[in-house]
């Protein structure tokens, strides 16, 4: 990805409370979507994830984790409850909760993953790459990533 697809400056989202604070570096131009059973569950409906090269996290007396699976971590702030972030344990790489930033305008999606999970009682207009839960456990495995 080139330094055109990601922004220039840092990005800081805030907890519905403000006691934890996120700082992007190079984040990426695009959101993921996952519609997973457990993002739903998680956050009500889809997961809008936004990615960076870096990020630093003020607040950690307020941040709880949970282990929601063989392969995934969440966060969030234990003073108000706000999901914060999604570690994908094989590799390490978070995710960040879109709302909790004010997004630039004009962002697109990348891709929805797990599609096959999404409910019937909503659709995404805009279009974009839509992968199945199948697809992206395969191509995780082909990176040689493990899901112990």
């Amino acid at each position: 990805m080139s330094d055109a697809e990601r922004l220039s400056e840092p990005l800081t989202g805030l907890c519905l409370c403000g006691e934890v604070a996120i700082t992007l570096t190079g984040m990426h131009k695009q959101i993921d979507v996952c519609h997973c059973s457990m993002c739903a569950r998680w956050g009500g409906a889809m997961y809008a994830g936004l990615e960076a090269d870096g990020f630093s996290v003020t607040g950690e007396a307020s941040i709880t984790t949970y282990q929601s699976s063989e392969w995934a971590e969440r966060a969030f702030c234990a003073t108000c409850g706000s999901n914060l972030w999604y570690k994908f344990k094989p590799n390490g790489h978070c995710t960040f909760l879109a709302g909790l930033f004010e997004v630039p305008k004009g962002l697109s999606i990348k891709q929805q993953i797990f599609v096959d999970e999404k409910p019937d009682w909503y659709d995404l207009v805009q279009e974009s790459p839509m992968k199945t839960g199948a697809q992206i456990i395969a191509e995780a495995e082909a990176a040689g990533l493990t899901f112990d």
